[in-house]
């Protein structure tokens, strides 16, 4: 009589075989991969340098423009035609100097009329003074009517007022016959003359010329609310009551540093809500004639007093998207990652608001070997009176890929030979 196993005893059977054969692949997988994180890359080799703590006093940069002291739109002061040019364009003027000369015969006319009605009416007050005198000499022995005196004195006061009044006409001829000869109101250069000899101009319309001063000139820039919030805060922190002068320096377009120097004369007294700033003045000298209004400056404010700050070399600074960050050696010789704030940059290094301490040991060098938080550094000290040497060369950054890629290579070989 033969046997018969039945259906589902085999399918049990089977699954049984499956789920010990998993079993041991995962035993065998598990143990490959303890073998695996077991092997480490070598230490990095990277150069570092300690965080560094010192009082500074840092400059502040902004955009600027010259613009002069005094600055005359030269119109002229009666209407006339030009007679004559008395400057050459561009070049400087001092106070006083006629610059134009307009057509003085109509002027010269109105003041000698001007002088013969002062004549007529000094004449005439002359005459009322005889008569009210005579008058009142005749009054006491009723002479004359009261009347009459009363008329003769009226008539005096108004020869009087009549003299004065010839006498402010006379002021004013004199005046317009002088306006003729149009003068440089302050010291400093001249532009061009808009117009020459023969041309008719227009009282207080038509200008002449332009007219700037030249030494010293103002510097306008707009500072940012940042800055200014920075330095109050320095200010306040530094328990500074400030000084009624502030430093700036001044470079112009074709310089690469600030050699000129100048101080703070005004600050607005408010903010521009459309832009966020301040506008403000500063006062440099030019007795060499360098700046010319119109012209582009940078400009660098200094902050109003000095404040501890933590330097780092810019190079240890690296950048994971929008975030700032260094490595430090850490316990054990360790990468240890430090997210930065940063400030700005003083005499080549960069201050470092939040993140790091005095003291800490700052990666400088050899970063790119640094393949994630956590890992073996071999670290050497910056000797500081020996060139810097650059971090590394793409045959020592190929050198380092290919040693890790075959050292992975290895571990994968020796977890696959351990497996069953």
């Amino acid at each position: 009589m033969t046997s018969t196993i039945s259906q589902p005893w085999v399918m049990r059977l089977g699954i049984a075989a499956m789920t010990m054969a998993a079993s041991l692949g995962l035993a065998a997988c598990e143990q490959a991969g303890g073998k695996e994180q077991a092997a480490e890359p070598p230490p990095a080799q990277v150069t570092v340098e300690p965080v560094q703590q010192r009082q500074i006093q840092q400059w502040d940069t902004f955009n600027g423009r010259i613009a002069a002291k005094e600055s005359v739109e030269i119109r002229p002061r009666v209407s006339g035609y030009i007679d004559a040019v008395n400057f050459q364009d561009g070049h400087p003027v001092r106070k006083g100097q006629v610059l134009f000369t307009i057509d003085a015969r109509p002027y010269q006319a109105a003041l000698a009329s001007a002088q013969a009605q002062l004549q007529h009416a000094r004449a005439a007050a002359a005459l009322a003074r005889t008569q009210d005198k005579r008058a009142r000499a005749l009054l006491p022995d009723r002479a004359i009517s009261a009347e009459e005196a009363d008329n003769r004195a009226g008539t005096l006061a108004q020869a009087l007022a009549n003299v004065q009044a010839a006498e402010a006409a006379l002021a004013s001829a004199q005046l317009d016959l002088d306006f003729t000869a149009v003068r440089a109101p302050i010291d400093g250069m001249a532009g061009r003359a808009m117009l020459t000899t023969g041309n008719l101009a227009q009282a207080n319309t038509s200008v002449l010329t332009t007219l700037v001063s030249q030494d010293p000139v103002y510097v306008y820039f707009d500072a940012d609310e940042q800055s200014l919030l920075r330095n109050k805060q320095i200010a306040r922190t530094a328990n500074d009551r400030g000084t009624n002068t502030t430093l700036v320096r001044i470079g112009l377009a074709n310089e690469d540093s600030f050699p000129h120097q100048g101080t703070v004369s005004f600050t607005d007294n408010r903010l521009d809500p459309q832009t966020g700033t301040l506008r403000v003045r500063a006062t440099l000298p030019n007795s060499q004639g360098l700046f010319t209004p119109g012209m582009f400056a940078r400009v660098q404010m200094q902050s109003p007093a000095k404040f501890n700050a933590i330097l780092i070399d810019d190079k240890a600074v690296l950048t994971d998207q929008d975030r700032k960050y260094a490595y430090v050696v850490g316990q054990g010789n360790r990468a240890e990652r430090r997210e930065l704030q940063l400030g700005r940059l003083f005499e080549g290094r960069r201050v470092v608001e939040s993140g790091l301490q005095p003291g800490d040991q700052v990666v400088v060098a050899g970063m790119q070997r640094i393949y994630y938080p956590g890992m073996p550094l071999a670290p050497t000290a910056r000797n500081g009176n020996a060139s810097e040497k650059p971090a590394s060369t793409d045959r020592d950054q190929t050198r380092d890929s290919v040693a890790q890629l075959h050292m992975a290579s290895s571990s994968e070989k020796t977890a696959a030979a351990n497996r069953p």
